[in-house]
């Protein structure tokens, strides 16, 4: 057999995790950058928060969604290492592109770019990663390529506001786009392809995935996948719309320069950020591996989704900046959990061909209402409530802030839909893992 003749060491396992770690690190570095750049450019482009939420949600989301399908489809039968060294070189380019934009039609059409890019990562990095760990490790390994979230928030944070204040908004993304063309080489190069299923050794794999229809209908039919992509996608629509204006969020509500929330904001990154993921996977595998019950990844973040309700409503009221930027760091820290142990779950719920697909179909849901609608939401609510808050006689720079402050309040409603659904979910995933 094909998987008896393939050989990798652990130190090569760990070198694949990592590698695929960073190329999401420079996927999120590419897709974050907006974030910390989005005042400068609302000054010279003169956009609302609206377009602004549209620039950051809809723009992306809807090719990254979209075309997430037919690739990962394209993954469960060809070579995925290559797809993902390909996929990273096109939206690398394309951040870089975004630096030459002089309309917003042009910073549309490059995210436009950059989304098609980003919907090659994802689903066939999880399918890698499902064969070269098995399931009693799997949701840690997942979290630990999750760590490129936070990491690339970091970068992205950090250079992106020092470069923008020191040199412009357009040298941050020439700066942060072209190093992943370099990194896509290295990819090419010594990632390697393993046969389909090697880390289940017990498992066989079809020798053509099943046919799209057939794969849709029968995860679709099973219950806990259903609460589980629209209980993440809740989520991701609560953490998209919010972390898309945490850097507007400090420098109205709390007077911060840019390099000083860039700062802030990466602190409360690596604190919270890569903390929360990995233990989100690793915390999901000791409990599910002790106990011998597959509940635990959904059970873990239920429970942490509960228990930010409160930090964010504190954190959004909060006026002392030590304080917000510990309430920031918990928020961000409680928030990351759900990820991996998601992702873990699905890989469980199809056959050994349909793994990337399966992703594929999560983050279709997660990224469409989440990624696409949280920031356009928030943005559209922060223009409404501050043309209220003027109404009411309030000036231009408090009634924004305070805009802002309340709409990324009221999206924390969804926080709770979402940890009723993972709850839901646990209920028949016992049933509907396959063997």
């Amino acid at each position: 057999m094909v998987t008896a003749t393939f050989q990798a060491s652990e130190r090569y396992r760990l070198y694949v995790v990592w590698l695929l770690c960073l190329v999401y690190l420079f996927n999120h570095v590419d897709r974050q950058i907006l974030a910390i750049l989005i005042q400068p450019i609302k000054t010279e482009f003169g956009l609302s928060d609206t377009e602004l939420g549209l620039l950051g949600g809809v723009a992306f989301a809807l090719f990254y969604t979209t075309l997430g399908i037919p690739i990962a489809r394209y993954a469960d039968r060809a070579n995925r290492t290559r797809i993902i060294a390909v996929s990273l070189a096109v939206w690398s380019l394309f951040t870089a592109l975004t630096g030459l934009a002089r309309t917003f039609w042009h910073l549309l059409l490059a995210r436009v770019a950059v989304g098609i890019g980003e919907a090659g990562c994802s689903p066939p990095a999880y399918s890698l990663i499902s064969d070269y760990f098995e399931p009693k490790r799997r949701a840690t390994a997942i979290s630990i390529y999750s760590l490129g979230v936070s990491g690339g928030a970091i970068v992205g944070l950090l250079v992106g506001g020092a470069l923008a204040e020191a040199y412009g908004w357009r040298t941050a993304f020439y700066v942060l786009g072209l190093p992943g063309v370099a990194l896509a080489i290295v990819v090419a190069l010594t990632l390697r392809e393993p046969p389909r299923g090697w880390s289940d050794p017990h498992a066989t794999p079809a020798p053509q995935p099943a046919p799209l229809r057939t794969v849709v209908a029968a995860l679709w039919g099973k219950r806990s996948f259903r609460c589980l992509s629209f209980a993440a996608a809740l989520h991701a629509f609560v953490a998209y719309g919010v972390a898309g204006f945490y850097s507007a969020f400090l420098i109205r509500s709390h007077d911060m320069g840019l390099a000083q929330a860039g700062r802030w904001l990466a602190f409360a990154s690596i604190a919270g950020g890569l903390l929360g993921t990995f233990l989100g996977g690793k915390l999901s595998d000791v409990l599910a591996n002790r106990s011998g019950d597959a509940r635990w990844p959904l059970w873990v973040p239920a429970i942490t989704l509960l228990l930010n309700l409160p930090v964010g409503v504190c954190l959004f009221l909060a006026s002392d900046v030590p304080v917000v930027i510990v309430l920031l760091t918990i928020n961000i820290a409680l928030g990351s959990v759900y990820l991996a142990p998601s992702i873990a779950t699905t890989q469980r719920l199809v056959g050994l061909r349909e793994r990337a697909l399966a992703a594929s179909i999560l983050f279709f849901l997660l990224n469409l209402i989440g990624l696409g609608l949280g920031p356009i939401a928030t943005g559209h609510v922060s223009d409404t409530l501050r043309e209220y808050f003027m109404d009411q006689g309030a000036g231009a720079a408090a009634a924004a802030a305070d805009g802002l402050r309340f709409a990324m309040l009221l999206m924390l409603v969804a926080n709770l839909a979402s940890a009723i659904l993972y709850l839901r979910a646990a209920r028949t995933v016992r049933a509907e893992l396959v063997s």
